[in-house]
């Protein structure tokens, strides 16, 4: 796991620009750095040793030097394909995923990403054709941001880097504050930096001549098999059992995060790892300790743990906001912060359980496919105007229930964690908002137009939530911290399998997941297979209406320059409705807050505490 930055131009002062840039990264890879330039290329990488410590340096060049490559990522297949490889003729000089990459590419050229089964980003420059290669793993679980400007390219894992050349522009993309408001994180491929777009995931990318090129080498397919439930949960069974070997493939310690729900209790009764880590707060109600520790005690294995106070919360808030680049208002992220660094004082790599509900049906959200199929036999139309006409009237009980079910759901869903609604967010936006969300994401909705609602529904949240907002906090805190986080449900062989599944396997009126339920009983010593997830609960609803989390909250709200992006005294409202217990506000007060305090960092240089 490591950072990797790198630009083309003709300058000719290039060493320094570089450094800096990897510098400015340097938490995602410690243990040593890497460079290479000539009169077009500079490339820098920052690395965090995991396979073969001693000889697994980078940038890495093939015999005969006219190819190097920086990545960061691991190649979970990267012995089977040195088999191949060395079958081909191919020498290989260490025992690292980094040289079969490297020598993948002079083999199969732009068709290598198809052949790797992991997380990845890199950049391969072919000095013969002065070409720059590029490609991201299927699901985005390692990022790639880039940036043209001038006649400069540049890559980076974090947009923080592109800070430190002379050529980038900083520059607020304010569109975007719209679509935030409502999905909570940045939805799209272009960043809230002007300019700055993320490689999408299963894609490559060519800059050569000065054009970029991109072509998309993987896409979600959903293939119903016709099998029978036993059939399907030993699919599960076999495929999970796999993915966790292939995640355990390391030279250094593998430990696992850990909490009460079934997801990361079924990754840690497989790997069996000898440490696990868990974080919970004063509050019982969201506290997952004494779960966690009942399974790793079944297990015979260690559970470390930390109990996150109200301050460490409120004070560590702008570094987390740093190390995400983008604004996001997701609690979950610091708790994930915490867990890591628990984790980083023991191990460099740990096993994380995201993917799992995006890929098996485990959002309650889902089982409405189920569960109104009553309603939704009533036509269309007569739902339509029932939804348009209740939508006229102020709120009442089931009010929320007739305007939803009577909308299409490529009208209405964007995701399972939908903030506000674009109605409201015209009242909390002091200028014209001017991005709808169907036009974010009316292209997965094209794509899957024939399959049903379920299916769209985690085509969604696969292509915004978890890549988006999951993987996106998965991967910085857990860099923030300089360790390396593994996801073994978010794998290739794996969604084969969970996009087969038909639709009584994944949710059913009394459950999600139901066939990954049934897998993880039978490894599980516990029953946490039965216990619905709780990611990681966070006592922010509480912590608003405590007078020191409230005052923070609209002090910042309060400034001068606020007034430019929000309607304050809306937003205020809100707050305080909060407070007084009036109305449950805190999530889009929550959303509000984090995009003032992300702004603060990159747009007005405060600083924050490293």
């Amino acid at each position: 796991m490591c950072g990797i930055v790198g630009f083309v131009n003709k300058d000719k002062s290039k060493k320094k620009i570089i450094k800096k840039m990897a510098d400015r990264i340097i938490h995602r890879g410690p243990d040593a750095e890497g460079y290479y330039t000539d009169g077009d290329v500079a490339l820098g990488h920052r690395r965090l040793s995991i396979i073969d410590l001693s000889n697994g340096a980078q940038p890495m060049y093939n015999d005969d030097k006219n190819i190097v490559i920086v990545f960061n990522g691991e190649i979970y297949n990267y012995i089977e394909l040195t088999s191949e490889l060395k079958k081909a003729g191919y020498k290989f000089k260490t025992n690292c995923d980094t040289e079969v990459i490297l020598h993948g590419y002079e083999k199969w050229g732009s068709m290598l990403p198809k052949k790797l089964r992991g997380m990845f980003a890199f950049a391969i420059w072919d000095k013969r054709h002065k070409t720059l290669f590029c490609a991201r793993d299927n699901f985005g679980i390692k990022p790639f941001y880039y940036y043209q400007n001038n006649k400069t390219f540049m890559f980076a894992s974090e947009i923080k880097s592109f800070l430190e050349h002379p050529d980038f522009e900083r520059r607020l993309n304010k569109d975007l504050i719209g679509p935030y408001l409502s999905f909570s994180f940045t939805p799209t491929n272009e960043t809230f930096f002007k300019g700055v777009y993320r490689l999408e995931p299963g894609s490559s990318l060519i800059y050569k001549d000065g054009k970029i090129k991109i072509d998309k080498f993987y896409k979600l397919e959903f293939k119903e098999k016709d099998n029978s439930f036993d059939e399907a949960v030993s699919e599960i069974d076999r495929i999970m059992r796999d993915s966790v070997n292939h995640h355990l493939l390391s030279d250094v310690e593998v430990g696992s995060f850990l909490s009460s729900g079934i997801d990361s209790s079924y990754l840690v009764s497989l790997a069996k790892p000898d440490k696990t880590y868990t974080v919970g707060y004063d509050n019982q109600k969201y506290n997952e300790i004494n779960y966690a520790k009942d399974l790793a005690e079944k297990l015979d294995i260690t559970n470390k743990s930390k109990i996150i106070s109200k301050e460490e919360y409120k004070n560590i808030i702008p570094k987390i906001l740093y190390h995400m680049d983008e604004p996001s208002s997701d609690p979950a992220a610091i708790a994930l912060y915490f867990v890591a660094k628990l984790a980083s004082r023991d191990v460099k790599v740990v096993l994380s359980g995201e993917g799992a509900d995006e890929f098996f049906g485990g959002y309650n959200s889902y089982r409405e496919e189920v569960d109104l199929k009553f309603y939704y036999k009533i036509p269309y139309f007569l739902r339509n105007i029932v939804s348009r006409i209740c939508s006229l009237f102020p709120e009442f009980r089931g009010r929320n229930f007739l305007v939803r079910r009577g909308l299409k759901l490529e009208d209405d869903y964007v995701g399972i964690n939908k903030i506000f609604s674009e109605k409201e967010r015209k009242k909390v936006l002091a200028y014209k908002d001017c991005i709808k969300n169907k036009e974010i994401t009316k292209s997965i909705y094209d794509e899957f137009k024939d399959k049903d609602n379920l299916i769209k529904r985690q085509a969604i949240d696969i292509n915004f939530w978890l890549i988006k907002d999951i993987l996106q906090k998965a991967d910085r805190m857990t860099m923030a911290n300089s360790i390396e986080g593994r996801v073994p449900f978010i794998d290739k062989e794996v969604f084969l399998v969970a996009s087969s599944l038909k639709e009584e396997y994944k949710v059913t009126k009394n459950n999600t997941k139901v066939a990954l339920r049934e897998a993880a009983k039978r490894v599980i010593p516990n029953e946490s297979y039965k216990k619905k997830k709780l990611g990681f609960p966070v006592p922010l609803r509480e912590w608003l209406r405590e007078e020191d989390f409230y005052n923070e909250v609209k002090d910042t709200i309060s400034q001068d320059f606020v007034g430019e992006f929000f309607n304050q005294e809306y937003v205020i409202n809100l707050l305080d409705k909060h407070k007084d217990r009036k109305k449950d506000n805190y999530r889009k007060v929550w959303c509000v807050y984090c995009f003032i305090k992300w702004y603060e960092i990159f747009f007005l240089d405060r600083s924050y505490e490293k």
